[in-house]
């Protein structure tokens, strides 16, 4: 066997991108030192990510860095698909900083820097094939998201939360380390493949306690990444405390690539009859106490993070059936994979759009206030409290949203398919509690605004206006509540909900593309 590892240029092209707008945008802010410029720069450099993502993945699975039969880079569908989805994701984060950056609430080079290089993690996450290369991807993806948490000047919140962030985060990465450790002493292998294929010839293997240790403390620290209970504590006060576009960040791409870590792991590496049983547990603790939590909550984003930790529990249902016979067979595993892979993008493209709205309803730099600074706001701005019910009714899983009640269909049908009826069950009262806070928040945005809060908003350009702090504030005056006016952030709502709409009536190409 030769130990000459072959590299396919055309396989890493997605990652080469990724990485030289990174690079492009150091440049930048040192050459030009020019917000704008920056920003220009990161923007075409995700959007170019996305096209070579699409290119290489039209050609078909490519394999680079092999040693034999075993690739540590494996560059199919899926990974493009990932691909494609961080760096959009990434491109309407930007697009949504730009109020935020212009308001001088974070350095423009230091902020679009640290997400292209977030974005280079998740770009080579989704073709990792060994537990190295999909622990550095992983940790690319995070890393740089420590310091966007607390990267808000003045914001005792954004380092509060930035702080706890970091402190969870570091313990999950250290238990996954621990146990990929464990697994390789176990086992004699680093890449995906082998380890599954040792496993599955040497069953006396899973008899020994340090492979047990080993897929546990594996599992549990990715469940970290996801914010699955009771590994969730983080999640909602680091979303609360950040930026809102690095919280939508934070609920989007993060999760996607804390999911697709899992699902690498689980579909390659772990024995099913394992790791099921752990995993049904954590969809049904996760589900039903992100959403019994997100019905006492008074602040937007803390609810939908609450919310964001509910949905990590429906990505997470399929993988439980693994725990049954009958959803170990082939054709139960691929619906199973493709199902949570499926729901994942589904439900980034609702929450980016739900977060887009909250920007827009809300002034520049400032946070997500509270359920209350919402009240009425339909009546002021129709088409952006308007995009907001939309995403929140896709994220219940009601029509016109088709997008949402498509995931939750294929979830269900996996499940079934599986012989999970109890855990479709499970899902489907979730479901439903899911519901009132969802339309709670839909409705007051319709409701007659609170007392105190019914005079017309002032507009950003109103010259009275001075934008420092968490809020506009008039000059000599308390607070106003002035939503955003950029050009941008209405592009971004308007593109995410056209793209949840979309989704909802073609959701089978998804399916299709996350079952290669």
């Amino acid at each position: 066997m030769s130990v000459v590892q072959s590299v396919d240029n055309v396989a890493l092209l997605p990652a080469y991108l990724a990485a030289g707008t990174a690079v492009l945008v150091l440049l930048a802010d040192l050459l030009v030192a020019r917000g704008r410029v920056t920003l220009a720069t990161a923007a075409v450099g995700a959007a170019a990510t996305a096209l070579g993502a699409v290119l290489v993945g039209a050609g078909g699975e490519r394999r680079t860095f092999c040693v034999g039969p075993d690739c540590s880079y494996v560059f199919g569908g899926r990974a493009a698909l990932v691909a494609v989805v961080v760096a959009l994701l990434t491109l309407g984060v930007l697009a949504l900083s730009g109020p935020l950056l212009r308001a001088g609430q974070s350095p423009t080079g230091e902020y679009c820097f640290l997400l292209a290089c977030s974005m280079t993690g998740g770009v080579v996450l989704g073709a990792a094939g060994d537990l190295i290369t999909l622990i550095v991807a992983l940790e690319t993806l995070t890393l740089p998201l420590y310091v966007l948490v607390g990267l808000r000047r003045g914001s005792l919140a954004s380092a509060e939360a930035a702080v706890t962030f970091f402190v969870v985060s570091v313990v999950a990465t250290t238990l996954t380390l621990l146990g990929a450790a464990l697994l390789y002493a176990a086992a004699g292998g680093l890449h995906l493949g082998r380890i599954g294929t040792i496993l599955a010839d040497r069953p006396d293997l899973l008899d020994l306690p340090l492979t047990t240790a080993a897929v546990a403390l594996v599992v549990l620290g990715l469940a970290f990444k996801v914010a699955a209970v009771p590994f969730h504590a983080w999640a909602p006060a680091t979303y609360d405390g950040a930026p809102l576009p690095v919280a939508a960040y934070l609920s989007t791409a993060s999760k996607l690539g804390g999911v697709v870590a899992l699902l690498a792991v689980v579909q390659y590496a772990l024995p099913a009859d394992v790791t099921g049983p752990v995993l049904a547990l954590l969809a049904v603790l996760t589900m039903t106490v992100g959403n019994l939590v997100a019905l006492r909550q008074r602040r937007t984003v803390r609810l939908l993070a609450w919310s964001s930790v509910a949905q990590a529990g429906y990505i997470l249902a399929p993988l439980g059936a693994l725990a049954l016979t009958a959803g170990r067979t082939d054709d139960a595993r691929s619906a199973a994979y493709a199902a949570a892979v499926a729901y994942a993008v589904f439900f980034v493209v609702l929450e980016l759009a739900a977060f887009a709205a909250v920007v827009a309803l809300r002034p520049a730099g400032a946070d997500g206030g509270t359920l209350d600074d919402l009240r009425g706001a339909a009546r002021r701005h129709p088409w952006r409290a308007g995009a907001l019910g939309l995403a929140l009714i896709g994220l219940a899983g009601l029509p016109p949203g088709l997008a949402g009640l498509f995931a939750k269909v294929t979830v269900v049908r996996s499940l079934l398919d599986g012989g999970a009826g109890w855990l479709a069950v499970v899902v489907a009262v979730n479901a439903v509690i899911g519901l009132a806070y969802y339309l709670r928040l839909t409705a007051a945005l319709w409701a007659a605004p609170a007392s105190g809060t019914d005079a017309p908003a002032r507009t950003a350009d109103d010259p009275a206006l001075a934008v420092s702090g968490r809020d506009a504030v008039p000059a000599g005056g308390a607070p106003a509540l002035v939503p955003v006016r950029a050009r941008t952030v209405g592009v971004v709502l308007a593109v995410a909900t056209v793209a949840a709409l979309v989704l909802g009536l073609a959701p089978q190409l998804v399916l299709d593309v996350a079952a290669r």
